[in-house]
């Protein structure tokens, strides 16, 4: 008969609950592997990075699938998708490889020497003149050189996101509430306004460009507006307005920067949407003095 915690279970859980089996050292580097695989979205992609070949890598993901007793993921004709035992797994691989590389840190820490990397999420195209990102990095390298700055573009609700996981040790985007969760450091405030092509602005019921960000779901409750195409970031939006076709709400620099190439002109009565961008991390996660000098050379020069 089989033991009562093995019923339900397929062959491979089956096989690890009997032998009772742990994820060790041994199993670092196939956890680490199997993380690149997760985040390059298949074996193929991560082939290259990992400079390994698919057999190999097949290997190791396959020693972790049966040691945890799962699988963790599902391959082939019709692509690389993680099960769900699969994205709890990575998350908690992530969790524990990211401990690990963090040792020597807080090791050099407690020296008073500050090592390692730290990671940086930025909302895209942010660099300006209220944003010297160049300078704020250069002497941050100058003050902590053994420090190596990991620099993320993502989109908005990527970044809160990042920052639970602790994938990211700062963000850098706009504060649109409170969140009880992050610390928000202010540093400066960008405008961002609703744009056409010139030659354009008499035209009406030009289609709104959708994107996922709240400025967005405030123009589109109005009512005033017809949802047009779908958007990932402020590169398409700039395209997609630069056509002539449709309007999109756009940050004021960027939109100059545009102007060069398809000038842009605002839309008449146009919002003018205000928005504190903030140096934000993670209210409960240990006292880090890596982050401290980051975020005060942040302030220093958005101030």
């Amino acid at each position: 008969m089989k033991p009562f915690y093995t019923k339900g279970l397929g062959t491979m859980q089956r096989a690890a609950c009997m032998k009772n089996q742990f994820l060790d050292e041994r199993n670092l580097k196939s956890l680490r592997i199997f993380c690149a695989v997760a985040e390059a979205g298949g074996f193929s992609a991560a082939e290259k990075t990992l400079a390994m070949s698919k057999a190999s890598i097949s290997r190791h993901i396959n020693d972790v699938e049966a040691v945890l007793g799962v699988k963790l993921c599902e391959r082939g004709p019709s692509g690389f998708k993680l099960t769900l035992a699969g994205i709890t797994t990575l998350q908690q691989a992530r969790n524990a490889l990211n401990s690990l590389a963090r040792i020597r840190a807080e090791v050099d820490n407690v020296r008073g020497v500050l090592s390692g990397n730290i990671q940086v999420g930025i909302v895209e195209h942010i660099y300006s003149e209220e944003f010297d990102l160049p300078n704020i990095l250069r002497e941050f390298a100058e003050q902590a050189p053994n420090m190596t700055p990991n620099i993320h573009v993502m989109p908005f609700s990527q970044l809160n996101l990042a920052l639970r996981e602790r994938r990211l040790d700062v963000a850098i985007r706009g504060m649109y509430g409170a969140d009880n969760y992050f610390n928000f450091h202010p540093l400066f405030t960008e405008h961002q306004r609703l744009y056409v092509l010139k030659g354009r602005e008499e035209e009406k019921d030009l289609p709104l460009i959708y994107r996922a960000h709240p400025f967005i779901y405030d123009l589109m409750s109005t009512g005033k507006y017809i949802r047009g195409p779908v958007a990932s970031g402020l590169e398409a939006v700039a395209c997609l307005v630069a056509s002539g076709q449709y309007v999109g709400v756009l940050p004021e620099h960027y939109a100059k920067e545009i102007s060069m190439l398809h000038p842009l002109v605002e839309v008449k009565n146009s919002p003018n949407y205000s928005n504190k961008l903030c140096a934000i991390v993670e209210k409960y996660r240990p006292p880090s003095a890596a982050i401290d000098l980051f975020v005060g050379i942040l302030k220093k020069y958005c101030r």
